[in-house]
């Protein structure tokens, strides 16, 4: 599917996987456990062989606890985006072995939520296995992943040799473990793990963390609740001032947010999205300083039309309480949840509370001075930095990944949310400050004017999205299947019956960057959606639901003989108006299946996977791989029916994609292919479909 040299994904993990085998040999130490090395494919085949693996290889169930080796990214360092579930000495194996850290319950559970969209065998091991393990991924650089440039010239030594230092280390540490005797021992709850600098990994139990964190709140209480308590007359202006506080410091949230959607929905109405994503300077001049630009706007126009002659020393402890109120609320939101992330509201709680109780004295008497800003500037200094250390990591993610996330999701505006939270999270111990500002004038002029400009420059066209740059390329990916597409009806009789070339832009700017380059491929050409499975088109993988934007180049039929022979072997009638329809299939190494029952109709069972099929969905999807030699595929689905249906009870199309072989390409793709820019990253294959109804 992914025409890449793949040294990334996963040829890097093999070469370090060989070293530490090597190692391993080579080393006279004693190994108390056995250790095996799987290097297993189709793993891009929806996690087929190591499925296989643990569900039906001999070893499996002598397996405790495994280690991972993914890339989403092509170098760089390894992150430990996954441990578990509930075996938090996998953690702390981790932490004693690695000698390069790098490890997140942020990026675990930000993963785990679906954010991102893929998966790894990880879940295989875990699920199916039931086994503990750790994941590792590299993130670096994934604008290149999965393409022609995943080269092993871009992957660093450096990257290599650190990789291997850490599972080598991890490994022998695990072999050696009297915990992997019986892991099931030592299962109680998650970890919270996340590492300073990559210098040393931090990890604790989550109930420890749920203690800590009580801890935390319990001194903000007390801490307000002093304040609260002292004379009858200050205690109700108190409480309404930091209640106002709170409101303002949410409204200027609120609105800057609006604000940089706001701009977002305009970049991307005037067709200019991604304009960031060869040159991240620009996110950060258009949506950053809008961001910035607002949120002290909003607290200079509360300064100075509701604050008026209000001590600024007051105004900076109130709105510093504010803040602290804040991040106290959601620290306690995040914990009830149950969310091993709470740890950096946490941070955000415990480090200003401390500074604050070490400051008060010096502004009370002294007010606001060098001395003051400098201890001031301390103690937030490690919560600062740690959050800074993470959104780093998270750009370095997601910012690759809004260039592939389909035609449905505007990656402006979910940078622009991105851009406005870091914005919160970074000032929102900093707009006090404003407070003791005389004026914010020039700062708002110079914000505002920087924002204004890019927006102009940006819908201007400046800033390309793409860079065909070979020392640090980032393409815009593109997919393309020269299809034959077969309708028949319920007398098996061709209604009807087309063939075009099928084009999918992974982003959000379709096509509009391509047709000055090729013409024909323009919005006059692009694909309805048919009334049949996933609109009639040979999806390879099922998500047609962020890329509903595609385009289908009227050709030439593709050869007769690619098609895949499709039969009905039986049609036999069950109690409880059901029928049971049993297929053979023969065709190429892929195969795709697509189920919709008619109206009325119910696919109540199969014989695909645990013979229970989704409820939840009128259409179904059923991915076929084999070896390059195998016997037809058969396989039965029952359709409960109540009454009589005149158009059939379901209907059933299967597409076969030819990767390899005598009709991987044909001539007219192949010269399509060879037409499209060279900041582009198009690949392509040979696919037929067919449809029929039952």
């Amino acid at each position: 599917m992914h025409p890449g040299p793949g040294a990334s994904d996963d040829a890097v993990s093999c070469s370090v996987m060989l070293e530490v085998l090597h190692s391993l040999a080579s080393s006279s130490d004693f190994l108390q456990h056995a250790v095996i090395f799987l290097f297993n494919g189709a793993e891009e085949n929806i996690l087929q062989a190591s499925h296989g693996f643990i569900t039906q290889h001999p070893w499996a169930s002598l397996i405790r606890a495994f280690i991972n080796l993914e890339a989403a990214g092509v170098g760089g360092r390894e992150l430990v985006f996954q441990t578990g579930p509930e075996n938090p000495w996998l953690v702390q194996a981790y932490v004693h072995a690695a000698k390069h850290p790098f490890a997140s319950v942020v990026g675990q559970e930000v993963f785990q939520s679906g954010v991102i969209p893929s998966d790894t065998d990880f879940r295989i091991y875990r699920d199916f296995g039931n086994i503990p393990g750790i994941d590792l991924a590299f993130i670096e650089n994934g604008y290149i992943y999965h393409t022609k440039y995943d080269t092993p010239d871009r992957i660093l030594t450096d990257s290599i040799q650190r990789a291997g230092d850490n599972i080598l280390s991890v490994l022998k540490y695990l072999a050696t473990s009297d915990n992997l005797a019986d892991p099931s021992e030592y299962r109680h709850g998650n970890m919270v793990f996340f590492d300073v600098l990559g210098l040393l990994v931090v990890a604790y139990p989550a109930r420890v963390g749920l203690i800590l964190n009580s801890i935390v709140v319990a001194a903000v209480l007390l801490y307000l609740g002093k304040k609260c308590l002292q004379h009858n007359a200050k205690r109700v202006n108190y409480l309404k001032d930091l209640i106002i506080a709170v409101g303002i410091f949410l409204v200027s949230i609120i609105s800057t947010l609006v604000t940089v959607l706001i701009v977002a929905a305009l970049v991307s109405l005037v067709g200019q999205s991604l304009s960031w994503y060869s040159h991240f300077g620009v996110a950060v001049c258009l949506y950053g300083a809008a961001a910035v630009a607002k949120l002290i706007l909003i607290h200079t126009l509360a300064k100075n039309l509701y604050y008026i002659n209000m001590n600024p020393n007051h105004l900076g402890v109130l709105y510093f309480d504010a803040s602290l109120a804040l991040w106290c609320i959601a620290l306690v939101l995040l914990t009830s949840a149950g969310i091993c992330s709470a740890y950096v509201t946490a941070l955000w709680v415990a480090f200003p509370l401390v500074t604050e109780l070490l400051v008060q004295a010096e502004l009370k008497t002294r007010g606001a001075t060098l001395k003051f800003l400098l201890v001031y500037l301390l103690g937030m200094f490690m919560p600062c930095v740690h959050t800074i250390y993470l959104l780093w990591f998270a750009f370095e993610m997601f910012v690759p990944i809004l260039g592939r996330s389909g035609t449905e999701i505007p990656p402006d505006m979910v940078l622009a949310v991105l851009f406005a939270l870091c914005t919160t999270i970074l000032t929102s111990y900093f707009v006090s400050f404003i407070y003791f500002c005389k004026s914010t004038k020039n700062v708002v002029l110079a914000l505002a004017s920087v924002c204004v400009v890019t927006l102009i420059l940006v819908c201007c066209g400046a800033f390309f999205p793409y860079n065909p740059d070979l020392a640090s390329p980032k393409p815009k990916r593109i997919f393309l299947q020269h299809t034959t597409r077969t309708f028949h009806d319920l007398n098996g009789d061709i209604i009807k019956q087309d063939s075009g070339i099928w084009i999918n832009g992974f982003d959000y700017t379709g096509m509009s960057h391509v047709t000055p380059h090729i013409p024909e491929i323009n919005d006059t050409i692009r694909a309805p959606c048919e009334k049949a499975p996933f609109c009639g088109f040979p999806w390879y993988f099922p998500v047609h639901f962020f890329i509903k934007k595609n385009w289908y180049l009227p050709t030439e039929a593709v050869s007769p003989r690619a098609h895949a022979n499709f039969r009905l072997l039986s049609n036999e009638k069950l109690p409880w108006d059901s029928t049971r329809l049993t297929f053979e299939i023969t065709g190429p190494t892929h195969m795709t299946l697509y189920i919709a029952p008619c109206d009325g109709c119910t696919l109540s069972s199969w014989s695909v996977g645990n013979g229970k099929p989704l409820p939840s969905t009128d259409e179904h999807f059923v991915f076929y791989s084999r070896g390059l030699h195998g016997s037809p595929w058969q396989f039965w689905m029952e359709i409960q029916a109540s009454g009589s249906h005149s158009d059939g009870i379901v209907t059933v199309a299967v597409a076969a994609h030819h990767f390899s072989g005598e009709f991987q390409m044909t001539s007219q793709l192949d010269a399509l292919l060879k037409k499209f820019p060279d900041w582009s990253f198009p690949s392509g294959w040979v696919s037929v479909y067919d449809l029929f109804v039952f």
